[in-house]
């Protein structure tokens, strides 16, 4: 018994190698059965959300897990198999940073968007369709590429790189990542149709208030803000601006801006020739343009060339378009896709209808402002100055048998009184057909403006008497010089005369314009520099009129200074 016995050893020297192949086998089988939950896991985890970005996130994040790779991304393929979505894992901030740019759809990741078929590799650079990596990019070896789809609709690419350990993707691994893909395709159409729904709800919301505020008779200026607010907001742009033509239509300036350096977009100009924002408003089509540079075309906002992505979406349609939405991201950052451009140009739309609605409502309500004047006109001229104008000649018949002096006095002063207050009336009367000039800012307003502006240097009101159509028959030049002249006798009076009363005369003699100021002052001294009052006559000569001034210690100074209206 004490002796060695072979062929006891074989059995034993079996039976171990049994039980060790077997041990393997299950670990085996409890590694797939734990990769399969974590599958379920991820297929839970990624379907239960609605938002596209935390989606996409997800899926890389759970792919990533699943393979045990280092790093991982997830293109988004867009509209023409162009590559509109990077969503990078496994990078920090800084590396991020670091890289000279994102991928533009050539290479590995060019053939999987025109190839969508699963690829692995053990070294990258061993591809012949290897582009190599930006500047900045961490170097990476192996490499397992997968497509996202949904009923054949490619959606995307899973690229995994960098298998932990130094290992190769191997076949369970591409199953795996397949399988995650599949649920990943219906994870993201799911997100897309929400994002879509929450973009429509965001323009029916937009186009209503835009339609509201107008209609309630908001400022136009305010519509515009809001406007470029709310487009903004859709869009998901750093900046928006309005522009509008001017100069014929030959130029198109930013009249609102919304977003960070949105100051500095406050009248800056885009010419309609050779221009984004010119083609858009002459086609009536929605552009855009990812990079300026490569385009060839200039893309102004902020007043400056935009290096990033930029969208020009009309406002209105061809044939009728009021101005241009001009939209801009940084770059690098997502260009805009055509259904967000679609709902922009459908929001803008809305909105030139909109604006439209609006104008012909204040075109309404300024004629029937118009006919009220016009009304009241013609019922102060037909009855209030015929009126006076019989109490008057009654007075002045009646002065003849007045035989006291004071009476008589008394009787003549209030017949100069209504003689007063019919030339008042009848200059209310032009006043009121006078056309309405927007934002009250006819010439009879600027004169009140310049007057009452004088007050609070003088310390008093000074007189002031308008006659005749000075609103309507003064030409535009001709009102500018008046004012001028106005403001220039006006200066004269606070800084030289010290006086305590003046009055303003303005009124039209047949087809000349006359100013006339008057005030109890000590009259110009006689050291003084005239150039201001040389100005005046240059200007009222220039004008084919005339100036003359009339000054004393005594009297004060009266000025007069015309110009003709032919």
């Amino acid at each position: 018994m004490g002796e060695f016995e072979p062929g006891a050893l074989v059995p034993h020297m079996r039976l171990d190698e049994l039980l060790s192949e077997l041990r393997v086998r299950l670990e085996a089988v409890l590694a797939t059965r734990d990769r399969v939950h974590a599958l379920l896991d991820a297929v839970v985890s990624v379907g239960g959300e609605l938002d596209l970005e935390t989606v996409l996130r997800r899926i890389v994040e759970t792919a990533i897990s699943l393979v045990d790779a280092t790093y991982g991304a997830l293109g988004l393929i867009g509209e023409e198999n162009t590559l509109v979505r990077f969503v990078p894992v496994g990078l920090s901030e800084e590396e991020i940073a670091g890289i000279e740019h994102w991928p533009h759809g050539l290479g590995l990741i060019g053939l999987l968007i025109r190839q969508p078929q699963s690829l692995r590799l053990a070294r990258i650079c061993d591809h012949p369709e290897s582009h190599g990596f930006p500047h900045g990019h961490p170097p990476m070896g192996s490499f397992l590429g997968v497509p996202i789809r949904v009923r054949e609709e490619v959606f995307g690419n899973l690229y995994l790189t960098e298998k932990r350990g130094g290992g190769e993707f191997d076949d369970e691994d591409e199953a795996i990542v397949t399988a995650l893909a599949t649920a990943a395709g219906v994870a993201i159409e799911n997100a897309r149709l929400y994002e879509e729904s929450r973009r429509r709800e965001m323009w029916l919301q937009a186009s209503a208030e835009v339609t509201t505020s107008l209609l309630s008779g908001a400022e136009p200026g305010e519509v515009l803000t809001l406007i470029a607010r709310r487009a903004r907001r859709m869009a998901g742009a750093d900046l928006v601006t309005v522009l509008l033509p001017e100069e014929g239509g030959q130029v198109l300036r930013a009249v609102v801006a919304d977003g960070p350096g949105g100051e500095q977009a406050a009248h800056a100009e885009t010419p309609v020739a050779d221009s984004l924002a010119g083609l858009a408003f002459t086609s009536g089509e929605p552009l855009m343009v990812t990079d300026s540079a490569e385009a060839g075309i200039l893309t102004v906002i902020a007043g400056r060339v935009s290096p990033g992505t930029v969208a020009a979406v009309p406002i209105g349609a061809a044939g009728g378009v009021r101005g241009v939405l001009l939209l801009g991201k940084h770059p690098g950052c997502v260009p805009f896709s055509q259904a967000e451009l679609r709902t922009l140009h459908s929001f803008a739309g809305q909105a030139a209808v909109a604006l439209e609605l609006a104008e012909r409502r204040v075109d309404a309500e300024r004629l029937s402002l118009l006919e009220d004047r016009d009304r009241i006109a013609k019922d102060l001229h037909d009855v209030v100055i015929q009126r006076l104008f019989a109490v008057a000649m009654t007075l002045m018949g009646t002065a003849r048998f007045v035989e006291r002096s004071e009476a008589s006095e008394r009787l003549r002063n209030a017949i100069d009184e209504l003689d007063g207050t019919i030339r008042q009336i009848r200059s209310t009367i032009f006043a009121l057909q006078a056309p309405l000039q927007e934002g009250g800012r006819g010439l009879r307003a600027q004169i009140v403006e310049l007057v009452e502006d004088a007050r609070a240097h003088l310390g008093f009101m000074p007189g002031l008497m308008m006659e005749g159509p000075l609103d309507s028959g003064v030409p535009e030049r001709v009102a500018e010089h008046l004012l001028a002249a106005l403001r220039e006798a006006l200066s004269n009076i606070v800084r030289h005369a010290r006086a305590s009363r003046a009055e303003v005369t303005v009124e039209i003699e047949g087809d000349r314009l006359v100013l006339t100021v008057v005030d109890d002052g000590a009259g110009v001294p006689g050291g003084c520099r005239r150039s201001g009052l040389r100005n005046l006559k240059e200007r009222a000569e220039r004008l084919g009129g005339s100036f003359s001034v009339e000054s004393s210690p005594e009297a004060g100074t009266r000025l007069i200074w015309s110009a003709s209206l032919t």
